[in-house]
C-alpha cells in the first residue's frame, strides 16, 4: 500500500487525536520527547583508544552512582574542548560505545595453555603472578652482561614493551624506568597524551 507523505500525516494527527480522546495523557511523553537523552547522565572525559592521534572523548553514563551499581553507557561523543579532535570522531571512535556495550567483550584476563584448544579466564592476582613468572624466566635465560667484545652492555633482547595511546606520560616514565631496570631494549608506544 503507497502512502503520501500528507496522509502519514493526517492519520498521525488522527491518532494523537483519538488518544487524548480517550482519556491518554500525552503531555508527559510530550515533555520527555523535548529533554536531550543525555540531560540526566554523567559525563567522563576520556581519550579514544584506537590509534595514536589520542582523540578525546566524552561518556555519558546513566546511573545514581549507589555502590554496587553499574553505571550504563548511554551515549559517546567527540569532546569539544580537546585540543587534538576539537569534537570530531574518525568512523573507529564514533563506534566506540559499541564497543563498550558489547556482550563478546572481554572482561577477565584470560590464558590458553599450551596444548589446549580454548582459552580459560583466570583472576587478575594470578595473571600477574604469571605474567611475572614469566617475565623473570625469560629474562634470567636470555640476558646479556657482555657482548662478543667483552664489554658490558646488560640487556634482554628477548622481551619488548609496546605502548599505547592512551599511556600518558606518568605511565611511560614508569614503564621505561621498570623495562631499563630489566635491561630491556625494545621500547615503543604511540601515545600523544
Amino acid at each position: 500500500m503507497e502512502m503520501s507523505r500528507r496522509a502519514f500525516i493526517q492519520s498521525a494527527v488522527a491518532g494523537g487525536t483519538a488518544l487524548t480522546a480517550f482519556g491518554f495523557e500525552t503531555a508527559p511523553i510530550r515533555a520527555q520527547a523535548k529533554t536531550l537523552k543525555i540531560s540526566r547522565t554523567s559525563e567522563t572525559r576520556s581519550t579514544c583508544p584506537y590509534c595514536s592521534v589520542s582523540c578525546g572523548v566524552i561518556i555519558h553514563t546513566l546511573g545514581d552512582r549507589a555502590k554496587n551499581a553499574v553505571p550504563q553507557v548511554v551515549h559517546v561523543e567527540g569532546d569539544p574542548d580537546h585540543p587534538i579532535n576539537r569534537g570530531t570522531l574518525c568512523p573507529k571512535g564514533a563506534s566506540l560505545q559499541q564497543d563498550i556495550l558489547n556482550d563478546r567483550r572481554l572482561l577477565k584476563p584470560q590464558v590458553r595453555r599450551p596444548g589446549s584448544d580454548h582459552w580459560d579466564d583466570i583472576d587478575w592476582e594470578r595473571a600477574v603472578d604469571e605474567i611475572a613468572r614469566a617475565v623473570k624466566k625469560t629474562r634470567d635465560a636470555t640476558f646479556t652482561a657482555k657482548d662478543s667484545r667483552g664489554r658490558t652492555v646488560n640487556r634482554c633482547e628477548s622481551i619488548a614493551w609496546a605502548g599505547g595511546c592512551t599511556d600518558t606520560n606518568e605511565l611511560n616514565y614508569l614503564v621505561v624506568k621498570t623495562m631499563r631496570s630489566l635491561g630491556v631494549v625494545g621500547l615503543e608506544n604511540q601515545a600523544r597524551v
